[in-house]
């Protein structure tokens, strides 16, 4: 096998889900037995957003995150391709030419069953079979991870992120969901009310789970911190700004403006709610913090 060939594996790998790793996994078998790298191929932003502008998806995970899940998973490398207009205009086997054989001297490619790519979708797993007879790589379709019955996907836990169910999403996921940014000021209420949150500017277009108080994990500097969070527009105080606003459990000290963070959500406990009195709804807190503390104990 030439020193300068690779296995590759290719797709949108939008939260790298439990399907991903095991095509990540099946590409490692591959490298491992041929004794080359193991290249991830991906794509940003995302093709429906150039395809499908109107129906563009809110993302599971930011880039540099899905580098990284994707090296944890077994990656050597992982190359990402600017998905623009001329790139989508290519053929199938254009892309196979200009990708797989020049770009990257792939010796055999992963991809999932259902992989389509070229102008229009007009290349799929049997054309790249065909291709590779003639172009001097094998091509390996790996069959879809199914849970319950049900192919995991990133559109079915881009669906359970939005409706809530952080719970089911991280068990497709393989781990829990996750919202990055930057601490930015906000009202400053819940330091009046006795519990100062962290207010999250989250980075690009990701899938917000569904308004509500969740038990979750702030992590800062390596360190995971047992919180309760809180998304939507405060309507107790008459809010209109949708926000993420994570109090860190039984900390007052720690100083997170400017600061980059990510949340990690471990279950739904209730909907937002508009309490009559406000000391109603502090009572109300003191209780989600307690079964923040339940959820959260033992984990992290």
């Amino acid at each position: 096998m030439s020193a300068d060939t690779h296995v590759i594996c290719i797709g949108a790998f939008d939260g790298v889900h439990r399907g991903h790793q095991l095509l990540i996994s099946r590409g490692r078998e591959f490298a491992d037995t041929l004794q080359v790298p193991l290249i991830a191929v991906t794509f940003d932003p995302h093709p429906r957003t150039i395809l499908r502008p109107e129906g563009a998806p809110p993302a599971l995970c930011t880039l540099d995150r899905r580098i990284q899940y994707l090296l944890e998973a077994g990656a050597d490398e992982v190359d990402v391709i600017e998905f623009d207009a001329d790139f989508a205009s290519l053929s199938a086997e254009e892309f196979i030419d200009d990708v797989i054989v020049e770009g990257l001297h792939a010796s055999v490619v992963v991809v999932g069953e259902d992989f389509r790519f070229g102008v229009k979708g007009s290349g799929s797993v049997s054309t790249l079979a065909t291709a590779g007879e003639t172009r001097g790589f094998a091509a390996e379709a790996v069959s879809l991870f199914l849970e319950d019955d049900e192919k995991v996907s990133s559109s079915r836990i881009r669906e359970e992120v939005l409706a809530g169910d952080v719970l089911d999403a991280a068990r497709l996921l393989g781990r829990p969901y996750a919202l990055e940014g930057v601490v930015v000021h906000g009202d400053h209420r819940g330091r009046e009310l006795g519990y100062p949150t962290a207010n999250l500017a989250w980075d690009g277009n990701p899938a917000v789970p569904a308004d509500g108080v969740y038990a979750s994990f702030l992590v800062f500097d390596g360190e995971y911190l047992p919180s309760a969070t809180s998304i939507g527009s405060n309507p107790q105080f008459d809010g209109r700004e949708r926000r993420v606003e994570t109090y860190v459990l039984d900390r007052n000290d720690l100083d997170l403006y400017g600061h980059h963070v990510a949340v990690e959500f471990v279950e739904f406990l209730r909907p937002q709610q508009v309490f009559d009195l406000v000391d109603d709804f502090v009572a109300q807190m003191g209780l989600d913090v307690a079964r923040a503390r339940a959820l959260t104990s033992g984990l992290g």
